[in-house]
C-alpha cells in the first residue's frame, strides 16, 4: 500500500513538472517577443499569448484538484543535510538558481508560511476589518455594489447610445469665445488695442526747409548696398546715377528714362 502510494506521488510530481516546463517555456516565449519583437508584435498575437497562458494554468489546477492526484499539503519535505558547497546537481536541477542549499536558502525555499513581513500587513488589514462595525460595513458595501452596477451598465450600453452622447455633448459645448473673437475684428478691421510702435531702420536726415516728421509718417526707405559696385549706393525710391560707356562690367542699357522728373513730380516732400 505504501509502495503504491509512493509511486502515485512520483508520478503526479512528474506530470506537474511537464506542466509547469510548458508553461516556463511558453512565458518566455512571450517575455522574448515583447522585448525583441514588440515593433511587429500586434493585438492579436499578444492575446494569443495570454490565452495559451491561461489554458496552461487550468491544466495545472485541474491536475492538483484530480482525485488521482495526492494531496501535497500532507507531504512534508525534511532537510536531511546543509552544506555550504556547491552542489552540481542540485543546480542543474534548478538550472542553477540554488547552487548551494545553505542554512540561508533552506528557509525561503521550505517556508510553509508567508514571509514575516507579509505576515505582519495581514495581521494589520485583519484588525482594521474587525474594528470596523457591521453597519459601517453594510454601507460600505452598498456604495462599492452602486458604483460597480454603474460602471456594468455604462459598459453594457450600446454603442451608438455613447456615440449619440458624445455627439450632443459636443454640439452643446461652445467651440470658440465670442470675447476674443469681438476683440480680434475690433483690432483687423479698426487698429482696436494695437500698440503705436515706430517702423525698424535708420532715419535720413532732414531736408533744409523741412520740420521733424512725426514718427510712423516719415518714408521708411533705406539705402542698400548693391555688391559688385565699388564706391557707390543705391538708394531704393532715390537718384540713380547714370552709367558712363566704357566703364568695365557695365552693360549699356538702350532704355531711356527720366528718373529725375519722376522723382521730383512723385516725391512727396518736394513742395
Amino acid at each position: 500500500m505504501q509502495q503504491r502510494e509512493e509511486k502515485q506521488l512520483e508520478a503526479s510530481i512528474e506530470s506537474l513538472i511537464s506542466r509547469v516546463a510548458y508553461l516556463k517555456n511558453s512565458l518566455q516565449n512571450f517575455i522574448f517577443k515583447l522585448e525583441n519583437e514588440y515593433d511587429r508584435l500586434t493585438w492579436p498575437s499578444v492575446l494569443d499569448n495570454f490565452a495559451l497562458l491561461s489554458g496552461q494554468l487550468n491544466t495545472i489546477n485541474k491536475l492538483l484538484r484530480n482525485e488521482k492526484t495526492p494531496s501535497f499539503r500532507s507531504q512534508v519535505i525534511i532537510p536531511l543535510l546543509l552544506s555550504q558547497d556547491r552542489d552540481e546537481e542540485l543546480a542543474k536541477l534548478t538550472e542553477v538558481r540554488v547552487p548551494v542549499f545553505s542554512h540561508e536558502i533552506v528557509p525561503d525555499h521550505l517556508r510553509t508560511k508567508p514571509d514575516p513581513e507579509v505576515e505582519e500587513q495581514e495581521k494589520q488589514l485583519s484588525a482594521e476589518a474587525a474594528r470596523i462595525g457591521p453597519e459601517a460595513a453594510q454601507k460600505q458595501i452598498q456604495t462599492l455594489n452602486k458604483l460597480c452596477s454603474n460602471l456594468l451598465e455604462k459598459l453594457n450600453n450600446p454603442r451608438e447610445e455613447r456615440d449619440t452622447e458624445s455627439g450632443a455633448l459636443r454640439q452643446n459645448k461652445a467651440s470658440f469665445n465670442p470675447a476674443d473673437t469681438t476683440a480680434l475684428v475690433a483690432a483687423v478691421g479698426f487698429g482696436k488695442g494695437l500698440a503705436k510702435c515706430r517702423p525698424p531702420g535708420p532715419v535720413g536726415p532732414a531736408q533744409p526747409g523741412q520740420g521733424p516728421v512725426p514718427a510712423g509718417q516719415g518714408p521708411t526707405l533705406q539705402q542698400v548696398a548693391i555688391p559688385g559696385c565699388s564706391g557707390q549706393q543705391a538708394a531704393i525710391g532715390g537718384p540713380v546715377p547714370p552709367q558712363q560707356p566704357g566703364q568695365p562690367g557695365k552693360i549699356p542699357s538702350n532704355i531711356k528714362t527720366n528718373i529725375k522728373s519722376a522723382s521730383a513730380s512723385l516725391h512727396p516732400y518736394s513742395r
